[in-house]
């Protein structure tokens, strides 16, 4: 039965007290700055926005769980997620179970701010992520024909601004949104209203503005709630799940990982999860990997019997061992993603994370040190991680995809009866092979390969095999030979080709015939010179470190006009195709 939970302002008293609170089964907040101007428009405008679920928690019951707060100053670096407010002894609590993240719009919005990265800054910046409060102008007059692409209207207008905006801001009168709690209505208003001099309509307009605002937010009993009293976790995850299968879901993961927060008797594996994802992606040139894979690699490293995102699988026994040996699969994970870091690889060049789950399950098999990837002794052992690893993701739409939890699952009974310590990539192959996921390349594939534009997610790893001697410790640049600012149509008809070949130019200058990996300085000094020129300054006066350079990258003969750029663009193409050839199927 649905009951009236009375006003905002009295769901956020709630909220400040601590008497709503969040279970662990709720995920992170998520909603972007314009989904909290559409909601306190809908409020404004007298639009029903959905009933909440609550779960009435007796008092004698409150302390078996751990809660969360809800979001009120949202930082995207330093404060992303919900407050832990631990275990709460002898009170009575209202968990939400459905309304969230209105809710959490409603406290950001009315008590506190966003902050946001902004284009172009630097994570570490200081100015990176100025802090905005919700604020309505006043002087906005609603426009009927004016609609979003869902055909919705915002009749009034909402938008996060800096705190020296609030005010008269050219034709806008942005009034905070906050201060709405601690005014009264009537004179109070008009008292805000005076010292902006408006004219009559203006200030008839602002009036009406600011008074709607606060009944529909102090006096309007929108808040309307369906109360469960059941006390059992598993009928409330079950209504929880039930509740959240339609519409914009939660992925199984947040499900899931509810289930093991509810469950670890000592760690907070919410915060353990999100603070492993946090470390694993700051790791070399950056990740970003996700708690799905955390998760996926929790079952996979602790041997459970299915890796697959079943409820079954997160059993109390099974979160348990997860539980047990956390510290074991993080020390693992965090040195798989090491490892491959120091082979030059990033969210950018990893088309599947999952290729990423055998090296985590050897680490954590074989007890390998932390310094596994500079100790000489492990040189062999990380050269047969890397090939196959770097094959795996030249092939990964056809390896990681249907079926993963079945290959998964088989890669790793491989690995856990291999007894001599090292990485079993023949018997990895072959069970991969059995399954339809054989890391072998057709010559059709390898045409393709030598084929490959710029903008592939492939190309790095593809760079990495044709050219091993890159040193991928230092920065480095996908690099175009002859330089791109030289394909445009005015440089290239300067330089005497054809209309009818620029076309053609400007394809080819962004396939791997044009492609090289160099060291980021290096890069930056050779800038936009054309390659005989910037190696003739780069090994002047030494013949033969030049002609080994050029040997090393398949250059062949270059010439020195753009105009001959297609003649060494093909017998390159025809060299990288046969050194593709020779290196992409093992022996």
């Amino acid at each position: 039965m649905y009951q009236q939970g009375g006003t905002i302002s009295n769901a956020l008293k709630s909220i400040e007290s601590n008497d709503y609170v969040l279970p662990a089964i709720q995920r992170e907040f998520v909603w972007r700055p314009e989904q909290i101007c559409s909601l306190f428009d809908s409020v404004m405008q007298g639009y029903p926005f959905g009933e909440f679920l609550f779960w009435r928690i007796e008092r004698e019951n409150c302390g078996n769980y751990r809660w969360y707060g809800f979001v009120r100053d949202y930082h995207q670096r330093d404060n992303p997620h919900c407050p832990d407010l631990g275990i709460m002894h002898d009170k009575a609590l209202a968990a939400i179970l459905d309304g969230q993240q209105r809710l959490t719009a409603f406290n950001i919005g009315l008590r506190g701010s966003m902050a946001l990265k902004r284009p172009y800054k630097r994570w570490s910046s200081p100015d990176a992520f100025p802090r905005l409060v919700l604020a309505l102008d006043l002087l906005a007059l609603p426009d009927p024909y004016e609609a979003d692409e869902g055909g919705n209207r915002n009749y009034y207008t909402f938008e996060f601004v800096t705190e020296n905006r609030i005010g008269m801001d050219g034709a806008r009168l942005w009034f905070k949104v906050p201060d709405i709690l601690s005014m009264e209505m009537g004179p109070d208003m008009l008292k805000r209203l005076l010292p902006y001099n408006l004219g009559d309509s203006q200030l008839e307009t602002a009036f009406r503005a600011l008074s709607r605002l606060w009944n529909a937010v102090r006096s309007d009993p929108t808040i309307v709630y369906f109360e469960e009293k059941e006390q059992d976790i598993d009928r409330v995850l079950n209504i929880f799940i039930r509740r959240n299968s339609g519409g914009t879901v939660l992925s199984y993961s947040d499900l899931l990982l509810s289930i093991a927060v509810s469950q670890w008797e000592e760690l907070d594996a919410r915060k353990e999860v999100h603070q492993l994802v946090d470390e694993l992606n700051q790791i070399g040139n950056k990740f970003n990997l996700s708690k799905d894979f955390v998760l996926k690699a929790g079952l996979m490293l602790t041997d459970i019997a299915n890796v697959g995102f079943r409820v079954e699988n997160f059993t109390h026994a099974n979160m348990l061992a997860l539980e047990k040996n956390w510290d074991k699969i993080r020390n693992a994970l965090i040195a798989a993603v090491q490892l491959i870091a120091s082979f030059g690889f990033n969210s950018a060049t990893i088309r599947a994370q999952s290729a990423l789950l055998p090296i985590a399950y050897y680490f954590y098999k074989s007890e390998l040190p932390t310094n596994f990837a500079t100790i000489d002794r492990y040189a062999p052992e990380r050269k047969a991680i890397q090939d196959w690893f770097t094959r795996s993701i030249l092939k990964a739409s056809g390896i990681w995809g249907s079926g993963l939890d079945v290959l998964l699952t088989a890669l790793r009974e491989v690995i856990r009866n291999t007894d001599n310590g090292q990485f079993p990539t023949a018997e990895l192959r072959r069970v991969m092979a059995q399954r339809g996921k054989s890391l072998e390349f057709s010559q059709e594939e390898i045409e393709d390969l030598a084929d490959m534009g710029y903008g592939d997610n492939r190309l790095f790893a593809l760079l990495t095999l044709l050219f091993p001697f890159i040193d991928l410790k230092n920065r480095f640049h996908i690099d175009h030979v002859f330089p791109e600012s030289r394909f445009t149509q005015t440089r290239l008809t300067q330089a005497g080709v054809s209309d009818e070949q620029i076309g053609a130019f400007q394809d080819c200058a962004k396939r791997l015939g044009n492609l090289q990996l160099l060291d980021g300085d290096i890069n930056i000094e050779k800038r936009a010179k054309l390659p005989n020129e910037w190696l003739d300054e780069r090994f002047e006066k030494n013949d033969q470190a030049r002609q080994h350079y050029c040997e090393q990258h398949l250059f062949g003969d270059i010439p020195k006009e753009i105009k001959k750029f297609m003649g060494f663009y093909e017998k390159r193409c025809q060299r990288l195709q046969e050194r593709i050839g020779e290196l992409i199927n093992f022996a």
